[in-house]
This record gives structure tokens, sequence and C-alpha cells, in this order.
């Protein structure tokens, strides 16, 4: 029984940060949201390294995980726009790997030859959501500064469409085979 609850202490954590977006709108305040992207950070790290670290991962962990991690980063890109923050531009370059990635999995549950494709994170994933997460924060603390990492983010989101398109090709093709 033990066990069996452990197995949902790492997508539990994963799921907080669901609650992290909703309180983003919430509370407005600047020092309030840098607390909440600070702590959606760690726990983006934590949920998954204790799931490895202590063999609790599941397949609902590994889908939850990313739908948190890019429901977070969504809301407040969101809200950024809606404030004038961000322009439309850099609304797009903070969301477009994610965008892509949504419609990848999408298309590859829709279309046959794909289905036993999984989608694992990789590392250019994890560069995109750090810097994702760092470009939140300067629009916070240095403003003037969020310019360049937001635009890094589009670089490495394009890389990052890349590799990702790429790694699902030769799955396909492994598959295939």
């Amino acid at each position: 029984m033990k066990r069996r609850v452990l197995l949902y202490v790492p997508s539990v954590i994963s799921l907080t940060r669901l609650a992290m977006a909703a309180a983003f709108v919430v509370f407005p305040a600047p020092e309030t949201r840098v607390i909440l992207i600070l702590a959606a950070s760690l726990t983006d790290f934590f949920d998954g390294w204790l799931a490895r670290r202590a063999g609790l991962t599941t397949k609902w962990g590994a889908l939850i995980d990313p739908i948190a991690d890019r429901m977070f980063v969504f809301t407040a890109v969101c809200i950024f726009l809606f404030e004038g923050s961000i322009g439309t531009a850099q609304y797009f370059m903070l969301i477009s790997r994610d965008v892509m990635t949504a419609i990848g999995f999408l298309v590859a549950r829709i279309v046959p030859w794909l289905r036993p494709v999984t989608f694992r994170a990789r590392l250019s994933g994890k560069i995109v959501t750090t810097l994702q997460l760092l470009a939140l924060l300067a629009l916070l603390m240095q403003p003037h500064r969020a310019g360049t990492l937001i635009n890094l983010v589009g670089i490495t989101s394009a890389w990052a469409i890349v590799d990702y398109t790429l790694m699902l090709w030769r799955e396909r093709e492994r598959g295939a085979a």
C-alpha cells in the first residue's frame, strides 16, 4: 500500500504547477510571481528527479509533467502579453516550441504509423524550458534584458522543433523496419 501511495508523489508535485499557474493569474505582485516561477522551476526538477531516483516513474507522471510545465509557462506568457509586458512576436517566440510539440503529439496519436512513438524529454527541450523560465524571471526582475532571453528562446525553440521532428522520424523508421 505504501509503495502505491508513493508512486503518486512525483505526479502530485507536477500537478502543483497547475495550481501555481492559477496563482500567477490571481496574484499580480511581481515578488509573488518571482516566487511562483522559482517554485515551478524547482518542482519541475524535483518531480522528475524523485521519480527516477526512487523508481517511482509512471506513464501518468510522464504525461502530466510536461503538460503541467507547458500550462504554467503558457499561462505566464499569456498574462505578460495581456499586461503589455511582451509583444505578439515575443509571445510567439516564447510558446512556439510548446505549440509545435503539442501539434506533434496530437499528430502522433492520429496518424497510424506514428502511434507507437513515445515522446521523451530531450536536451533541446530542457534547454528551452530553462530559458523560458529565465525569460519569465527577467520580465519581472530586469525587463530591459528580457528581450535577449526571449530571442534565445526563439532560437532554441527552432532547434528543439527540428530535434524532436528528427527524433520522431527516426523512431518511425525504426518501427517500420
